[in-house]
């Protein structure tokens, strides 16, 4: 088994094991460039979240292995949502790590406080790690995130020592899903309707149009969806 999909199954199970939740969806994603399937959509429901989704591309002849999860917190729930994307890809790693905010951390001082002050070790020491290096993600996509995403590339040792940034980050959720986080000034739904729009926006995200070439128009609005409500 490959890295970034140790990594991911270790979170998926506990993930699973602290929720509760199991795969209510379950798709073959496949291409024009193999004659297999070469990837699965999974969607699993159940205990206090939403949803957790689950995209699973793995592709040898362009050397693509990547892994995303993310867990969706409920449409009037404050908590941030979780989400993970380890990818190999050629001669690189690649992490995304972040609890994504649901609401203006500027003017929401003790939520901020609450729900993300503690990741900051976390987060300094991950940029500690040798080999570890900044990916190349504009301010227009950070905004849309929170200020201790974890977004890098890495050498295979590196990443193999972020297992342990985010066993911690994914700890710390799920505390805030026991213990709930200080109310927020925002209309929880609407404002995590439009920020997701954006996140998983093709003007936004340039992945999406690998995403499509890869899998096609069909196959990549249907993840896009299911990611977006």
């Amino acid at each position: 088994m490959s890295r970034t999909a140790d990594l991911s199954n270790r979170t998926l199970e506990t993930l699973s094991s602290a929720l509760g939740c199991s795969v209510a969806d379950d798709a073959e994603l496949t291409s024009a460039m193999s004659p297999e399937p070469v990837g699965r959509l999974r969607v699993a429901r159940g205990g206090p979240i939403d949803k957790v989704v689950t995209v699973d591309l793995v592709v040898p002849p362009i050397g693509l292995d990547s892994h995303m999860i993310f867990a969706f917190t409920e449409p009037d729930s404050a908590v941030p949502h979780f989400t993970l994307d380890a990818v190999h890809h050629g001669e690189y790693y690649a992490m995304h790590l972040d609890l994504v905010p649901r609401a203006d951390l500027a003017v929401n001082l003790a939520y901020l406080d609450a729900a993300y002050l503690p990741l900051t070790p976390l987060l300094d020491a991950a940029w500690q790690i040798e080999g570890v290096s900044a990916a190349a993600v504009g301010p227009r996509q950070r905004a849309m995130m929170s200020p201790w995403m974890v977004v890098c590339r890495a050498t295979e040792s590196a990443f193999g020592e972020l297992g342990g940034t985010v066993e911690a980050y994914l700890e710390h959720w799920i505390s805030l899903l026991d213990k709930g986080v200080p109310a927020p000034e925002a209309d929880l739904p609407a404002r995590d309707l439009t920020n997701r729009a954006n996140i998983f926006s093709p003007e936004v995200d340039p992945v999406w149009q690998q995403v499509t070439r890869l899998l096609g128009v069909e196959q990549s609005e249907r993840i896009r969806r299911e990611l977006a409500r």
